[in-house]
């Protein structure tokens, strides 16, 4: 019985190297089978922690109906712990979504020169994101300009003026 609880972790990280280098594979497999929370990683985790907690409890002298018991709190436990990690990981958060509303009044550095007439380009941090967007000035501004972003024209561009420290 110990074997086949060393058997069943050794699969589970068999399952765990596999997620990892094939991830989209092992979570497409499971994705008709149950919520976001059962991906490759969680039934891995719940694979090891059973085999490797039941083959432990065994060798410790206890009975084969105990060791299963534990190993299958042990990974219930781990299985859970690994599904809500990794579907926090995967969510995207929206905080950190970059919205053209929000980029009204952020500083940036002209990259290429912004002529009166035409566009040029500006970076500025928006939601902790380096973003690089096409620029209009109501006046010439040569590349490293510090400026601020007065309007904005499309989700791509915007209107900056000369920043006034």
């Amino acid at each position: 019985m110990q074997v086949t609880m060393l058997v069943i972790g050794g699969v589970g990280i068999l399952l765990l190297l596999v997620s990892l280098v094939l991830g989209d594979l092992v979570d497409g497999v499971l994705d008709s089978v149950g919520p976001d929370a059962l991906s490759g990683l969680a039934v891995a985790g719940f694979l090891a922690a059973f085999g490797f907690v039941g083959a432990l409890v065994l060798d410790a002298g206890a009975s084969s109906t105990v060791a299963i018991l534990a190993g299958l709190v042990a990974g219930v436990a781990a299985g859970a712990g690994a599904g809500y990690a990794s579907t926090r990981l995967m969510r995207g958060g929206d905080e950190a979504t970059v919205r053209p509303a929000r980029l009204v009044g952020l500083t940036g550095t002209v990259v290429e020169p912004v002529p009166v007439d035409g566009y040029g380009m500006v970076s500025v941090v928006a939601a902790g994101h380096i973003t690089r967007l096409n620029a209009r000035s109501d006046e010439p501004l040569g590349s490293g300009t510090a400026v601020v972003v007065t309007a904005v024209l499309s989700p791509t561009s915007v209107k900056v003026a000369r920043r006034q420290d």
